[in-house]
C-alpha cells in the first residue's frame, strides 16, 4: 500500500533548533517553537517568516500550538509559564505561572476550550480558558518528567500520557482519575500519539531505547516493536489520511513505516542533525518536521 508513495520536499526554512511544529488547520502556516526562546510562523507556500517574536530571553520553548477558533498561539517554556498571545496583533493575552518545572508539551482540546500541559515537575495539568484559564484539574501519578500529552480523538474525555518513567498512563478528563498504565518501555518515553487503522485503535509511543512501539489500545498489548533508529526516538506520528507511520529520531533520520503491515518504506534524512518534533494537517499530505537545524515540509504522494 504505502510502497507507492512518493516523497517531495516543498519547503526548507533554516533556523535554530526547533523543539515544536504546528500546521495551523486553514492558513498556510507552520508554527515552530525554538530552543533559543523566539517563537515562529512561517508560510510554506510563500516560503516566508509570517511572524516572529520573542518569548523568553533565557530558556526554550518546547512547546507552542495555535487555538484557531480564538485566533491564538499557546506557548509553553522552561521557565514554567503558558503565555497566550492573539496571532493577529501578536498582543499576549494571558500569562499563567503553570508548572514549578520546564513545560514539555502542551495539547489543545478539538471541541471544548481545554488546554493540557506537561512538565518535569512530574504532573499534568487541564487548563480551561472559557474560566479564565484556571487549572481545573490535575493529574498526578508518573514518576519522571512527564514529556507528551495526547487526547484520544475516539473518545474526547481521555488522554494519554508519556513520561521518563518507561510507562504510558491513559487519563479520563471529566473524572481526573487514572484509567490504566502500560509498562511501556524499558527506557524513558518521549513521545505519544493515537491512531486508527480500519476500525481498531491504537497507540504508537517512541523511547530512548530507539525503539517506537505500536499499543492494540483494547487488548492493551504491544502488537509491534519499529526497530532501525540508532538514537533517542523523539516524536512519532500516524497519519490519519495516508497509510504511514512516522517516526523521528536524534540519529537525524524520519523513518516511514507502513501503517498496516508495520514494514519500513523510506529512511529520509535531510541534512538538519537531529530531529525532534513532527505534525501534520488533516485533510492534506503533508508532513512538517522540525530539526537542530531547522524545518522541513514535505508532501507525500
Amino acid at each position: 500500500m504505502a510502497q507507492s508513495l512518493k516523497f517531495e520536499k516543498e519547503f526548507v526554512q533554516t533556523s535554530e533548533r526547533v523543539k515544536s511544529v504546528d500546521l495551523h488547520p486553514t492558513k498556510p502556516w507552520i508554527l515552530a517553537a525554538l530552543h533559543s526562546g523566539n517563537v515562529c510562523v512561517w508560510d510554506y507556500q510563500l516560503q516566508k517568516i509570517e511572524k516572529s517574536f520573542k518569548v523568553t530571553e533565557s530558556v526554550p520553548v518546547r512547546s507552542a500550538k495555535f487555538i484557531e477558533r480564538e485566533n491564538w498561539i499557546v506557548v509553553g517554556a522552561d521557565d514554567g509559564l503558558i503565555r497566550i498571545y492573539n496571532y493577529d496583533t501578536l498582543e499576549m493575552i494571558k500569562q499563567i505561572e503553570a508548572h514549578t518545572d520546564f513545560i514539555r508539551n502542551l495539547a489543545v482540546h478539538p471541541t471544548l476550550p481545554y488546554v493540557l500541559s506537561a512538565s518535569d515537575d512530574k504532573l499534568i495539568k487541564l487548563w480551561d480558558w472559557e474560566k479564565g484559564w484556571i487549572c481545573s484539574k490535575v493529574f498526578e501519578g508518573h514518576e519522571h518528567y512527564v514529556m507528551q500529552v495526547a487526547f484520544n480523538p475516539n473518545d474526547l474525555s481521555t488522554f494519554a500520557s508519556a513520561s521518563l518513567d518507561g510507562t504510558l498512563k491513559i487519563w479520563n478528563v471529566d473524572s481526573g482519575s487514572l484509567d490504566f498504565t502500560l509498562e511501556a518501555h524499558p527506557k524513558g518515553i518521549n513521545c505519544v500519539q493515537y491512531f486508527t487503522c480500519g476500525d481498531k485503535p491504537f497507540l504508537i509511543s517512541g523511547s530512548d531505547d530507539h525503539t517506537a512501539k505500536i499499543w492494540d489500545y483494547e487488548t492493551k498489548g504491544c502488537v509491534q516493536t519499529l526497530e532501525g533508529h540508532t538514537h533517542n526516538v523523539t516524536a512519532v506520528s500516524a497519519h490519519p489520511e495516508l497509510p504511514v507511520i512516522s517516526t523521528c529520531s536524534e540519529d537525524g533520520t524520519v523513518r516511514v513505516w507502513d501503517k498496516t503491515s508495520y514494514r519500513l518504506e523510506n529512511t529520509l534524512e535531510y541534512g538538519l542533525e537531529r530531529v525532534w518534533t513532527v505534525a501534520y494537517m488533516k485533510g492534506s499530505s503533508k508532513f512538517v518536521f522540525g530539526c537542530d537545524k531547522g524545518t522541513i515540509v514535505l508532501k507525500i504522494n
